[in-house]
């Protein structure tokens, strides 16, 4: 089994990938969801980190200076990120994530953890990417911190949805800022891989599902996708 495929497992049985009637903050009808906020226990934070430290090992095996998760949900996935590839790679990065309001006292400033020096090269950890706003406010941030090199954007799930152009919010990134983007596993992966296949005796992806999931992505799928 891939680290792909024993994500998509993990995602399951967290709780994590659900399928069913969903509704997105943009209003679309979803027959599947992706919630990371339903990891939470260590166990399953640590393997999550082995994971994200697997795709980032495989994409970026050097050429990176320091990890970023955006608050507040990136904050313990850029944690568990660097924990996982100093014990599985040793390979050692620090980690850095921002306040939501900059600390006027004590040491100040808005990033906790690293400070960023001029000519760093970051990786943003994220969980889902949906509209990219935290990927571009976090970008428009460092611009108030140090000149760095944003070199690469790492997500747990692509939906493969149109953002606000034809092409997918992860391509939109790619083509606006220039910056690698790379998911553990994309929607497209997840359907091949459950479609009747049982996870602990039970098929999530059955052939009714899969065509639901199949149509709602010819709705709202990127047109490159």
């Amino acid at each position: 089994m891939t680290y792909k495929e024993a994500f998509i497992t993990f995602m399951v049985r967290s709780g994590v990938l659900t399928f069913g009637d969903f509704t997105t903050k943009s209003g679309r009808k979803t027959p599947y969801f992706v919630n990371t906020g339903n990891y939470k226990t260590g166990a399953q934070a640590a393997r999550l980190g082995d994971y994200y430290a697997a795709c980032v090992q495989e994409h970026c095996p050097d050429g990176i200076d320091a990890l970023f998760g955006p608050a507040y949900k990136g904050i313990p996935l850029a944690v568990t990120t660097a924990a996982s590839l100093f014990r599985q790679y040793e390979r050692d990065l620090p980690y850095c994530f921002n306040r939501k309001e900059a600390k006027d006292h004590g040491e100040g400033g808005s990033m906790v953890g690293y400070q960023p020096q001029n000519g760093d090269r970051i990786a943003i950890i994220e969980d889902v990417v949906t509209a990219g706003t935290a990927v571009r406010e976090s970008i428009a941030l460092f611009e108030h911190v140090a000149k760095v090199d944003i070199k690469a954007l790492f997500v747990s799930v692509d939906r493969m949805e149109r953002g606000t152009r034809d092409c997918s919010t992860l391509d939109e990134l790619r083509q606006d800022y220039g910056i690698a983007v790379y998911p553990i596993v994309t929607v497209r992966e997840i359907i091949d891989y459950l479609h009747n296949r049982p996870v602990d005796g039970r098929v999530y992806i059955d052939d009714e599902m899969k065509a639901r999931m199949e149509d709602y992505l010819s709705t709202y799928g990127a047109r490159n996708g």
